[in-house]
């Protein structure tokens, strides 16, 4: 059997996927990425190893991919998250057109032809207030945490309405919110409808057609899934909670597989 493996090191996270000869998941990890990225990559990769049961030699091709993708020394070569993430939606979901990436530090729209290929794309990198982190943040302005986002932002019953284009602006009215009896519910829920009406905005940039595939860590919280699906007016594809954020590293060992495949027919592969 031939393995490939893709690593993703992320802002945040860094997670490390490994695919067998059937495209399957045989193993994959993720941790925080921390500082030393480098460490990081390494530590996930021998982690997902560990969980498909192989050695490293076992491992035929190794993609890295992320913000990060340079630290991974031992990669065989570097590929964009854009191209990552395109592979990694269209493996999920082979329909996918065009897919939103919500990460802590980045928003990307992407729309991709029927070979996966990117064909327009647009980022939100400038601003926090249209990214994960400005969730996070507002979460631990009011004392919960990460963890805590998605179950706080259920109990909602009318959210609050943060409009603020900046950051600065949007804290700004979490704080008169809270100073005018808001429940932390209501602005947690009110905090991610902004951030949704953010990312349709950039998907529209990007000339957005079906079907939607949504990734990265902030789809976690499952009612921002479905207020993008109700704003969009169509079903979106979805992964899993615990496979949302593996999508980049499982497009990056899809990859891998496509060229150790070209190796193998040029004889450079055994």
């Amino acid at each position: 059997m031939t393995f490939t493996a893709g690593i993703d090191v992320g802002s945040t996270y860094t997670k490390a996927a490994i695919l067998g000869d059937d495209a399957r998941i045989a193993g994959r990890a993720m941790l925080k990425t921390g500082f030393k990225l480098a460490d990081a990559a390494r530590r996930a990769y021998d982690a997902a190893l560990a969980g498909a049961g192989i050695r490293e030699a076992d491992v035929a091709y190794l993609i890295a991919t992320g913000y990060g993708r340079h630290q991974v020394t031992f990669a065989d070569v570097y590929v964009t998250d854009l191209t990552a993430a395109a592979r990694g939606a269209t493996l999920l979901y082979p329909g996918t057109r065009t897919i939103l990436d919500v990460g802590g530090q980045t928003m990307k729209a992407t729309r991709v032809d029927a070979l996966s290929k990117v064909r327009s794309f647009r980022l939100n990198d400038k601003c926090a207030a249209g990214t994960g982190a400005f969730l996070e943040k507002t979460a631990r302005y009011m004392g919960y945490g990460t963890e805590e986002i998605g179950p706080l932002a259920a109990m909602s019953k009318t959210p609050a309405t943060i409009s603020g284009v900046c950051a600065v602006f949007a804290e700004s009215e979490v704080i008169n919110h809270l100073s005018q009896g808001t429940s932390p519910s209501d602005i947690m829920q009110g905090a991610i409808e902004s951030l949704v009406d953010r990312s349709i905005q950039l998907m529209r940039r990007v000339q957005l057609e079906p079907e939607y595939t949504l990734v990265g860590g902030i789809l976690r919280f499952e009612s921002m899934g479905r207020l993008l699906s109700a704003r969009l007016g169509a079903a979106v594809n979805l992964p899993a909670p615990d496979l949302v954020q593996f999508v980049g590293a499982l497009g990056a060992a899809r990859l891998g597989r496509q060229r150790a495949a070209q190796m193998k027919r040029a004889g450079t592969l055994a």
